[in-house]
């Protein structure tokens, strides 16, 4: 949206059809305090105001304008007397001055930079609320649908005392996930015993785990509380037996005169690979994998809720920020591009990493980055916009294509081309838009 303002009825109607061919949407204005009470500290555009005018100049405007929100862009048309002025405005925070006479296309080329870092700021501000929101929901952060279904679903089994099984693959946050469901349960007030199964030296496995006479183990530790259990596809097959009995009987075996030590807990246990396929291959003992996968629970790659990437990553910068003592760092256009098109392999260990390379100021250093070409990194912008697009339509490819202003066969192609999956990005019915 462009508030244009400007006492001259010819140049001011001129504009507004140079507007309207470019595709942008304008509200003019002879007089700059009916022009005033549209704006608002969300208004979604920009001011373009000449700046001699009776009653209200354009400094006059911009001070306004600066009063309700200073990171409105406001844009200002001069005749060349007035540069001196519109310069001072310049260094007092205006977004840009055009001399006159100007070119359309030179006016249109500043109000597009200038309506899309007023966007930018307003998904800057959307995304720090939507972070403030989910103060309670961290570490199961998102609004997709798949992620509704999780924080439901760990809500739920966190007041069952069952034994969960967590799949998922590197770096989706399994373990923040069996954390949240002790955080939930009534097993809160006592020990959360995390053992990475894949770090475990073979010969010290039974003493780490069981413990050895007159000491305890692992397992001892997790007593009233829950035993993490990650990475169990990497244990070893007679590991596996030992824990088998534990888990079934809840008791540990006899250690030389001690008797058997009866232990009260809640194992999670986390894999990242299929365990049916490592049971048919002969890695995975069939009858630990049925008494482990009472309750399956999958934790979704990044890839399948796309659109919970920008809240995600709002979240780790702030957390960065903190940690390192730096301000937390705007959004960019090519920041917001790279979160919507990069695959993010790594899932949310990735995306954190990335978080903290952009309060610590690295990312320029990145070769990813700096060696993209000009094609590439408007391939990144359009992917973003679109995914934009999408996040606010909740999906819905018919009314994205509409407001990109796209023929849907078009957009069906682009999401192909930028591999975006249109569904990630839906909202379940009741959702806010």
């Amino acid at each position: 949206m462009i508030l244009l303002i400007d006492d001259d009825d010819a140049l001011r109607a001129a504009l507004v059809d140079s507007f309207a061919i470019a595709g942008l949407e304008v509200e003019d204005f002879a007089d700059a305090a009916h022009a005033l009470t549209r704006v608002t500290p969300d208004f979604p555009g920009i001011v373009v105001t000449d700046i001699r005018m009776p009653k209200m100049d354009g400094h006059a405007v911009f001070e306004a304008v600066s009063a309700r929100d200073d990171e409105i862009p406001v844009l200002l048309m001069t005749g060349h007397g007035d540069v001196a002025m519109a310069v001072a405005a310049l260094r007092n925070g205006a977004f840009d001055f055009i001399a006159k006479p100007f070119a359309a296309d030179h006016l249109i080329a500043s109000v597009r930079r200038g309506l899309e870092v007023r966007r930018l700021v307003l998904e800057n501000r959307r995304l720090r609320a939507s972070v403030e929101a989910a103060e309670g929901d961290y570490p199961l952060i998102g609004t997709t649908p798949v992620m509704d279904t999780l924080r439901d679903k760990v809500r739920q089994l966190a007041q069952i005392d069952v034994d969960v099984l967590i799949e998922g693959e590197t770096g989706t946050g399994k373990e923040l996930a069996a954390r949240q469901l002790h955080r939930w349960s009534k097993r809160r007030n006592h020990g959360f015993v995390s053992v990475d199964c894949a770090a475990l030296p073979d010969h010290l496995v039974d003493e780490i785990l069981f413990g050895t006479r007159g000491t305890g183990g692992r397992i001892v530790e997790a007593d009233r509380g829950t035993l993490f259990l990650d990475e169990i596809d990497s244990m070893s097959s007679a590991l596996q037996g030992k824990l088998l009995r534990v888990i079934e009987e809840r008791e540990l075996p006899a250690n030389g005169r001690e008797p058997p030590r009866v232990v009260n807990l809640r194992v999670i246990a986390a894999a990242k690979s299929n365990l049916a396929a490592e049971v048919a291959s002969g890695r995975f003992r069939e009858d630990l994998l049925y008494r482990l996968e009472t309750v399956r629970l999958r934790i979704p790659p990044l890839r399948e809720r796309r659109a919970d990437v920008p809240m995600l990553f709002a979240w780790f910068l702030r957390d960065a920020a903190t940690q390192y003592d730096r301000p937390v760092p705007a959004i960019t256009a090519e920041v917001e591009a790279r979160l919507m098109t990069d695959p993010w392999r790594g899932n949310v260990r990735a995306l954190r990493n990335f978080a903290v390379q952009t309060v610590l100021a690295l990312t320029r250093d990145d070769p990813g980055e700096a060696d993209l070409s000009l094609t590439e990194r408007l391939a990144r912008l359009e992917a973003a916009m679109i995914g934009e697009a999408l996040q606010q339509a909740g999906g819905d490819v018919t009314a994205t294509a509409e407001a990109l202003g796209l023929p849907r066969r078009s957009l069906y192609d682009r999401l192909q081309r930028h591999g975006i999956d249109a569904s990630s990005f839906r909202r379940r019915e009741g959702d806010a838009a």
